[in-house]
């Protein structure tokens, strides 16, 4: 079993950048399917988006499709979320999570997963 710690977040202005980052521990990272949600107060958590085990494929929401990038490091034991051109509707709580599986597709629900972070807070200004 693994564990992941997200790190990354912070406060951007509307229209800007950041990176999140997803590290794991233990040396089987290559063999888990990452995903990526978040939750904002009072609403569902929300998939974003996610990435097979090899990094071969990746899936997106249409909510973030074009402004977010998902990528991964397996040397590194890393995965990543790129968000660009932030909105003040981006504001939430952000998740990774990983489930053992080397398939070629990405679950979607936050059921499918069994690993998560603790979360990283995303605030962007208007």
């Amino acid at each position: 079993q693994i564990q992941l710690v997200e790190s990354g977040g912070g406060l951007v202005q509307a229209g800007g950048s950041l990176r999140l980052s997803c590290a794991a521990s233990g040396r089987t990272f290559s063999s888990y399917v990452v995903g990526w949600f978040r939750q904002a107060p009072e609403k569902v958590r929300e998939f974003l988006g996610g990435i097979t085990s090899s990094g071969g494929i990746t899936l997106y929401a249409d909510s973030v499709k074009g402004r977010f990038t998902i990528s991964r490091d397996n040397a590194k034991n890393t995965a990543y979320l790129q968000m660009n051109s932030a909105r003040p509707e981006d504001t939430a709580v952000y998740f990774c999570a990983a489930l053992y599986s080397n398939r070629r597709t990405v679950p979607t629900t936050p059921q499918a997963f069994d690993t998560w972070g603790q979360g990283t807070q995303v605030t962007v200004s208007s």
